[in-house]
């Protein structure tokens, strides 16, 4: 089937038609998304300056902050900026390039928490081979490999997207440009590439989630064996992780499982993931984790008397 673009560019429905909804979000979103980025950016900057914080968990925690970064810019600036402006407008162009960035990262994302998953079932199931197995050749070859993997996982949807032809009506009835919304207003049938998508996006989030889940169950019965400083040092790590997962795979499920079908809560659910849990990641990890707490007061502390002098 040949492409047929006859539509340049997208209109944005946006959040809110209410100008005054608008602005409380537009402050709201500003400031969730500069908390977003100082807050991962901070984690980023903590792993690379602490000693301390050299393991290979903190290693993979300061990629997927880094990701984190990359996957809310994706959105977040043009929603912040589309909240003042009358008319939201996305070329055709800068809107296939949101797809595949979207992917790519929230992609990057799901494989950089499996790979946090197997670093946990390693450190705590087989403690003595931990150093061999999670070796600084291994963390940058998983690292390597969930960026490879989001790219693989994003280049198919924005090919299966980009086949389709577009000859109107151009309105999105959302804030960003997503494989569903795109479905819905192409002018041919997408049955089959509805299923595709969601082969490739729904059946990852699934399968990677079923395997996270695993892992932990593996992790928590493997525990049973340990004292309860041991348990408690574990869970707490743990727990921190599981919370994460949970609250990135929940929405994510919810949205990609469904082809070719948009729902009114749909919008809602999307700023749950693109904006709320990006922000949650590093309170959730910098919260619960006494290491990194330490580490960042002393980066705090040098910060203080480079000032000083």
């Amino acid at each position: 089937m040949a492409n047929t673009h006859n539509v340049t560019e997208f209109i944005f429905l946006g959040l809110s038609s209410n100008p005054e909804v608008q602005k409380v979000c537009f402050v709201m979103f500003l400031l969730l998304y500069t908390a977003i980025v100082l807050g991962n950016f901070l984690i980023v900057l903590t792993v690379i300056s602490s000693r301390s914080l050299g393991s290979p968990m903190y290693f993979f925690l300061s990629y997927l902050s880094f990701a984190e970064i990359c996957y809310a810019s994706t959105t977040a600036p043009r929603l912040i900026s589309d909240l003042l402006a009358e008319r939201k407008a996305i070329p055709l162009w800068g809107c296939m390039s949101q797809v595949f960035f979207i992917h790519l990262f929230g992609g990057t994302e799901i494989f950089l928490l499996t790979v946090m998953a197997y670093d946990r079932y390693v450190a705590i199931c087989k403690p003595l081979s931990y150093t061999t197995i999670i070796s600084r050749q291994a963390c940058a070859l998983l690292v390597g490999a969930a960026w490879v993997g989001g790219f693989v996982h994003s280049l198919a949807q924005i090919l299966l997207i980009f086949r389709l032809p577009f000859c109107g009506p151009n309105v999105i009835d959302h804030y960003f440009c997503d494989v569903l919304p795109l479905l819905k207003l192409a002018c041919s049938d997408t049955v089959l590439i509805g299923l595709l998508i969601v082969a490739n996006g729904g059946t990852l989030s699934v399968i990677s989630f079923v395997v996270l889940l695993a892992s932990y169950v593996v992790i928590l019965l493997h525990l049973r064996t340990r004292s309860s400083a041991g348990r408690r040092k574990a869970l707490s790590t743990c727990g921190a992780h599981v919370t994460v997962v949970t609250l990135f795979f929940g929405p994510c499920i919810f949205i990609y499982l469904r082809p070719s079908t948009t729902l009114s809560a749909d919008k809602t659910v999307a700023v749950f993931y693109t904006v709320i849990t990006p922000l949650l990641n590093p309170v959730i990890y910098s919260l619960r984790n006494a290491e990194v707490k330490k580490a960042m007061r002393r980066l705090w502390v040098r910060a203080m008397k480079l000032e000083e002098r």
